[in-house]
This record gives C-alpha cells, structure tokens and sequence, in this order.
C-alpha cells in the first residue's frame, strides 16, 4: 500500500504541530520517521492513523483521498498504529485481548480468533499463545499482541511509534526480522524513532521532521552518515554525539540512601528473596539484565510499591516495615514509571493543572502559582507546550520531561524505570544532566533500563539480574561494555553473585 500526504496541516491552539507536510511512503518498505521530541512525528502518525483529524491537506491510500475520522476508519482502510503504550486490557487473556478489541467483522468467532493469533504468531515468530494472561507478558510481547491484532484485521500499513523502546534486545530482533517480512510481503511500514543505529539496521528510506515541517528532500535513501542524520534532526553546528560527561565522586559518607537486610518480596510469579544491600545518598545506580528478571520487584520495594515478606529495609535510616508508598514519598523517594500515561500523568489533565496537583493540602487551588510553575517548566525543561496544554495533546518525549519537571526539589531518592523513554538523543542528555545535578545534591538515583549504553555511561555502579540472581554492588569503573554484557548472559556470573535470589515460582 502506497501512503502519501500532501500540505497535512495540524494545530493545536498556537502550536503548529504539523505545518504543510508532504510526504510518500512506498509499499513494500520500511520507513524511518526521524526527528526531536516535539518536531511533529507522533501527531503526523495519529493523523495517519485516524487518531486525529487535519486542520487542512489531504491524506492518500493507493492514491485515493481517504478521511480517517477515527481509528477504525483507518484500519478499515488498511492503515493500523502501534502506539509507544500498548493498548491491552491486564485482567484478560491474550485471546480475550484480540476478541474485545477486534471488530466482529474481522474476528467473528472464538475458534477464529484462535486461529489467527496461533497462525500470525507462528509466522511472524512471536512468543505468545492464547490463554497467556496478559498480566503475565512483557512489553514485548503486548507489543506482538497489538501487531497480530492489525493484521488479523487487515492492516496493510503498519505505523510503529518509538516500538523498541522498553523490550529487550532479543525481542527488538524478534521484531525487526517481522517487520522485514512484512514489508517482504508488500506491506508498508512507518518507523518512528530517535535511536539511529536501529534505522540504519533496518529502514529503506528515512524522512526527518523539524518544528513540524519536513527536512531536505522529504525522502532519504539509507544508509546515510549518523550527522548528516543529526544535523537534519538538530539543526548544524552541536555536538550531539558524544555522551555527557559526568565525572564520578567518590561515595556518600552519609547516611545510606536505602539499606536492606535479608529482605524476600513476591511480584507475580517472580520472587527475590535473601536481598542483602545498601545504596548510598548521592550515587546512580544502574540495574542491568533481561527484561522480567527482578528488577521491577527492587523498584517497588525502593519506593513502597511493594511491601517486602520477611527483612527490614531502612530509608535514611529510618525503618519502614509496614510503610506505605505516601510514607515513602514524605520520605522523599519518588517513583518514575515508565507507564507514563498511567502511573505517571492524567491525559486529559493540562501542564497547569498538574503543578495545581501537586500544591500543598487545602482544597484552595493557586491557578496563578500553577500557570507560574508550569512556565517554568517548559523553559527549564524545554517542554514544547503551553500551559494550558493537555498531556495527551504532548509527544512521548515532552510527557516524559514534564513528569521530570515535577519531582520536588527535596528529593532525596529517585527511583526510575526507563527514565529516558521515548526521548531523543539531545533530549535525554538534558535529562541526565539534570539528575545528575541532583545526584551532586545527595540525591540517590537508582534506574532500570534494557539500555547498556545508557548504564554504562551514567551508573556509579551497577547491579546486574541473571536468571534470578543478582549481583553484588559493581563499580562503574570495573566494567567494560563486553563485561557488562558477559554478565547479562550468564558469563562469570557467580564470581560476583550476591546472596539474593530470584525465582520464577
């Protein structure tokens, strides 16, 4: 299928999110959609995708003018979107998935619906069954879910906003060797992302998105040199690929951050048990493995998600057996998920209205303090919006720096999962240097991210989670990237294996 848009023109009060784009994308290809947080990208695709409707041009399938008022005009049309947070319901099957959100013109039966999802599973490689509780699946595999339920409903054109971000990388291969069979088949394929070594690996063509309007020649044959690639993205004249430099210090002599003794704790089917460490005030550290090895269990427990089943677990000191997750918080721990639009924000809700949020007791509320705040916002964080912006009118990148913007500056401990999702390159440099400025503060920050760059260039030490065990404190300095990544994969693991231990059960 042939997908082409001419002057696509959408706003959103001042903000000009897509000014006049012009754009064809080939079938039978896969096309790199590139650009920063903000320039255009995500908008461009719901309105593709029928999540959005145009201001003014035209959108052509086949080259037939198409209205796609809503999403399921679009899928009928051929055109489906895979969205950054996969649209699934927890307490369902992956089955019951399918059934309630396929059309019943697509999927008229149970036996059906079975059918397809074992059928498009195998073909495409996919590791998910029917009767898998969707509780139970990572990121990924919801991911698979969401690709099979398209198909299933005749999607010839598949748009995938930011998809590797928070999968593992032997699901991110799952996933390119599908998508290339795909567009091996005829279908079309949009691949929005900031991460370049992934579209130079599997894009035929890039197009690059600046302040919502297309740049150079709209279409880019790959390969093509990372800064030139850059340089269309930011604009000539920086440096956007060196990572920051952030010098170590040596360790806190103040009280730990964290210190837990002999601590068990259950998630799901996961358990840690015997957990034995101590995390020091003004330190990053970073946790490493394949996704759903029990870091999402030392995540919740740093934050009081989750209470542990045996051991102690001290915050500055202080015992919190029993405590609640509002008792971490007055304690000045503060969660990041990663589900941002369900953990983290209200969609609807506008910038303002968060910082209204987020004023001190009373049912008085400051409108005036909050559009101030808000302001100040945007301008420290760079956030493209005003602040009567809703957060659901944002892209991936400034939601995530929104939700930075609000950790209150007493902050002593920071516990992140994928603190730099969906974030561009220069995007998520700002953000480090912000949270290492609060690590120079004494603030404890520890992150979880499938990101091996990422840990290895901001951690002052690592913890690594293999097959349900997890290392001792690693010094930064001590690992190379092929050491990490030994690790990760087994290799000298019990060398530096600590007494925890995590167990499917």
């Amino acid at each position: 299928m042939e997908v082409s848009v001419h002057n696509l023109t959408k706003t959103f009060g001042t903000l000009r999110a897509n000014d006049r784009i012009s754009l064809h994308f080939a079938g039978g290809q896969i096309h790199g959609v590139l650009g920063e947080n903000g320039a255009g990208k995500s908008t461009l695709m719901k309105l593709l995708s029928g999540f959005l409707r145009p201001d003014g041009g035209e959108i052509l399938l086949d080259s037939t003018p198409v209205a796609l008022g809503e999403p399921g005009a679009a899928l009928r049309a051929g055109v489906g979107m895979v969205h950054q947070e996969p649209l699934d319901v927890p307490g369902f099957s992956a089955l019951e998935n399918l059934l309630c959100a396929a059309p019943r013109w697509a999927l008229p039966t149970r036996i059906e619906a079975r059918n397809t999802l074992i059928v498009l599973a195998g073909r495409l490689g996919f590791s998910i069954a029917p009767d898998d509780p969707i509780s139970a699946l990572t990121v990924g595999q919801r991911q698979q879910l969401e690709i099979i339920r398209l198909l299933a409903c005749g999607a010839r054109t598949l748009i995938l906003d930011e998809p590797t971000t928070g999968i593992s990388a032997a699901q991110a291969r799952s996933l390119f060797a599908a998508l290339r069979r795909l567009a091996a088949e005829g279908n079309t394929v949009l691949f929005v992302s900031h991460k370049l070594d992934e579209v130079a690996a599997i894009c035929n063509t890039v197009s690059v998105l600046r302040a919502g309007q297309v740049v150079g020649e709209g279409q880019v044959p790959m390969p093509q040199p990372q800064e030139r690639l850059l340089n269309m993205m930011f604009g000539g004249g920086a440096d956007h690929t060196n990572p920051v430099e952030t010098p170590r210090r040596g360790v806190s002599t103040t009280v730990p951050a964290w210190q837990i003794e002999g601590v068990s704790a259950r998630d799901g089917n996961m358990v840690l048990a015997g957990l034995d460490l101590t995390i020091p005030a003004g330190a990053v550290v970073g946790l490493a493995g394949l996704e759903g090895s029990g870091q999402q269990i030392l995540l919740r427990l740093l934050c009081g998600q989750l209470r542990p089943s045996a051991g102690r677990l001290r915050l500055a000191g202080v015992d919190m057996a029993g405590a609640t997750s509002a008792t971490f918080r007055q304690g000045g721990v503060e969660y990041l998920p990663a589900d941002r639009l369900v953990k983290g924000l209200v969609g609807p809700l506008t910038l303002a209205e968060h910082f209204a949020l987020l004023q001190p007791g009373g049912a008085i509320i400051n409108r005036h303090g909050a559009e101030v705040k808000a302001r100040a916002a945007i301008t420290g964080y760079n956030i493209k919006a005003t602040p009567d912006s809703p957060i659901l009118a944002l892209s991936g990148g400034n939601q995530q720096r929104a939700m930075l913007a609000m950790i209150p500056d007493n902050t002593r401990a920071l516990v992140c999962e994928q603190p730099t999702r969906g974030l561009d390159v220069a995007s998520a440099r700002a953000i480090w240097g912000r949270l290492m400025a609060r690590r120079d503060a004494g603030c404890a920050v520890v992150f979880a991210t499938a990101d091996l760059d990422e840990i290895l260039d901001y951690s002052d030490y690592v913890l690594v989670f293999f097959a349900g065990r997890v290392s001792q404190m690693l010094p930064r300095a001590e690992l190379s990237a092929y050491r990490l990544a030994e690790l990760i994969g087994g290799v000298g693991f019990d060398a530096v294996n600590g007494r925890a231990k995590a167990n499917p059960q």
